[in-house]
């Protein structure tokens, strides 16, 4: 699998949503870890990815401003989105109104300890595949996390040693039976037509009742290709999360 695909980087913008009201959390994206706010750590492993151009897409001046005094790039949207796939496509109608870029990265920014090449190996299904939509999961290794329903599961037919193409998305154990199980990692690919697809469909059935905003994809007949890597990132929701994550970046 290429998990370095550089020849995309001129036709790609990886984007990285980050709102300061966290529930559990607030004001987490300037959250100071090793030195820098947290979002600026995300920006950063988005910029070390080489795969496109990293933008921050936020609806608070405060986080611009961190982003923006870090040497990252920031855009402002409404602070009104539903999801974070609402506000980057916002962002990418506003930062590339000539529709240059194909393909549209969205970035979780609590992720501050994701690997940038779990990013570029994100970008690889579409550049060598037929997918709508592609993700990452990487194998469960803990037996809590096989029952635990904030792990998220992707099921799906292989595709190869390190792809699947996605049947579903589940909080639930699944697959029943031997054989591994995947946790799903947040981060998507898009080809832009995808994006502008996905966010024009109201929330579907099985969305709601998982509580999982990439069952509309699948419900509408969008493919979704999965990405399989070695590690998943720290997503910090809580403070034992952000401390974790200090503990990390401190090394």
């Amino acid at each position: 699998m290429n998990t370095a695909p550089h020849s995309a980087g001129g036709d790609t913008l990886v984007l990285i949503p980050a709102r300061m009201a966290s529930t559990r959390l607030p004001g987490k994206p300037l959250a100071d870890i090793a030195g820098q706010p947290m979002i600026v750590h995300v920006w950063r492993r988005a910029a070390e990815a080489g795969i496109g151009r990293p933008v921050v897409a936020t609806d608070s001046e405060e986080v611009r401003a961190a982003v923006e005094v870090h040497g990252g790039e920031a855009v402002m949207t409404r602070a009104d989105h539903e999801s974070g796939s609402d506000r980057i496509w916002e962002a990418v109608e506003k930062i590339d109104p000539q529709a240059r870029a194909r393909f549209i990265l969205n970035i979780q920014g609590d992720l501050p300890t994701v690997d940038p090449s779990t990013i570029a190996a994100c970008l690889a299904p579409l550049l060598d595949g037929p997918a709508d939509i592609a993700t990452a999961a990487a194998t469960i290794t803990r037996d809590e996390e096989k029952t635990n329903p904030n792990v998220v599961k992707a099921v799906g037919t292989p595709l190869g040693d390190s792809r699947l193409r996605a049947l579903y998305f589940t909080r639930a154990t699944a697959p029943w039976g031997e054989g591994p199980l995947y946790h799903h990692i947040g981060l998507y690919a898009y080809r832009r037509e995808a994006l502008e697809k996905f966010v024009a469909l109201k929330p579907s059935p099985l969305e709601r009742r998982e509580k999982l905003e990439q069952l509309r994809a699948l419900e509408a007949g969008m493919r979704i290709d999965v990405a399989i890597v070695d590690t998943v990132p720290l997503g910090v929701d809580t403070q034992a999360d952000l401390d974790r994550a200090r503990q990390i970046l401190a090394r």
